[in-house]
């Protein structure tokens, strides 16, 4: 045994990890729940190992969602040509 180190030193020291690793989850859900709210997604309350276990990844659309959202580009870049013709023709 190593000199000036009893056996409740190393129990203690256990003791004390557990807390600490219990303590950093509490912080890490956290700082979760922040950088959700900085982009804006809702939170639920999950365990730690769940939502670590599953990154957060870009949003997927549906097809039908994609057509709209190019639908509506096409159509806002028409407006945006016939302006620019209108006013090279004044």
């Amino acid at each position: 045994m190593a000199k000036g180190r009893n056996p409740g030193d190393a129990s203690t020291l256990q003791m004390a990890l557990v807390g600490y690793q219990v303590e950093k989850q509490k912080i890490e859900e956290q700082i979760r729940r922040i950088q959700a709210q900085l982009k804006g997604k809702r939170v639920t309350v999950a365990s730690a190992n769940a939502s670590a276990a599953k990154p957060a990844g870009r949003r997927v659309l549906s097809a039908a969602a994609r057509a709209r959202i190019a639908a509506a580009q096409k159509k806002r870049w028409a407006e945006h040509r016939k302006r620019v013709a209108q006013s090279k023709q004044g």
